[in-house]
């Protein structure tokens, strides 16, 4: 019975994600939305082949300045530096999140002294928190007992994963001290070992297959 339910939610997952497109944030302040450009068509690539998904392989770029987000359930963000929101994008944002959205922000070195802020002051009844290892985004497909993976190294601290619940369900999800998205990158790029690669990957498959099932 539990094999059958569970056979269950991946074909409704596996149907929620069809045709659907993931984005990248473009935002201001000078920090370089742009980097790891093979990340996230690798992720999909790799959820495509690994979880039964279609999900399209053109990667949109897309902002809080216009209504083009809501169109896309999850949204990647990553960069070394400054990250500026004005107030009307911070409030796009919020709605964005509040109707369903999904955020993914991983720093990638840097960006964690302008970023942390804003997701402490986004939603006053929800704060960023860390996520313990026993959150169901650990163990969707592929089991993380210990939690985030660590991918690269930077300063030699533990790797975190916080996160912003509206509801019930994680609207938005804070990786640090981990590198998710350089470890989804074309392997040619940074030549980590398969293994680390193939954490990274599972990881964000997890994510992914959390989204559309939620």
């Amino acid at each position: 019975m539990r094999s059958t339910i569970s056979l269950f939610f991946v074909l409704l997952m596996n149907l929620c994600a069809q045709g659907q497109s993931l984005g990248i944030l473009k935002y201001s302040g000078g920090g370089d939305w742009y980097s790891n450009p093979t990340a996230l068509p690798q992720l999909i690539e790799f959820c495509n082949e690994s979880l039964g998904t279609s999900i399209e392989s053109q990667v949109k770029t897309v902002s809080l300045s216009n209504d083009e987000i809501f169109d896309l359930p999850w949204i990647h963000m990553t960069g070394h530096g400054n990250v500026y929101f004005s107030e009307s994008e911070i409030e796009t944002l919020r709605e964005y999140l509040a109707a369903g959205g999904f955020l993914h922000i991983d720093d990638n070195y840097g960006m964690d002294p302008y970023i942390r802020p804003i997701l402490s002051d986004l939603f006053s009844d929800a704060p960023l928190t860390e996520l313990p290892v026993t959150h169901p985004i650990f163990n969707q497909v592929y089991a993380f007992s210990q939690g985030l993976p660590k991918i690269h190294e930077h300063d030699n601290q533990r790797p975190q994963a916080f996160g912003i619940t509206l509801e019930g369900r994680l609207a938005l999800l804070y990786t640090f001290e981990s590198d998710l998205s350089d470890g989804w990158e074309d392997p040619r790029v940074h030549n980590d070992p398969e293994s680390v690669r193939q954490n990274a990957l599972q990881m964000g498959a997890n994510m992914i297959h959390y989204v559309f099932s939620n």
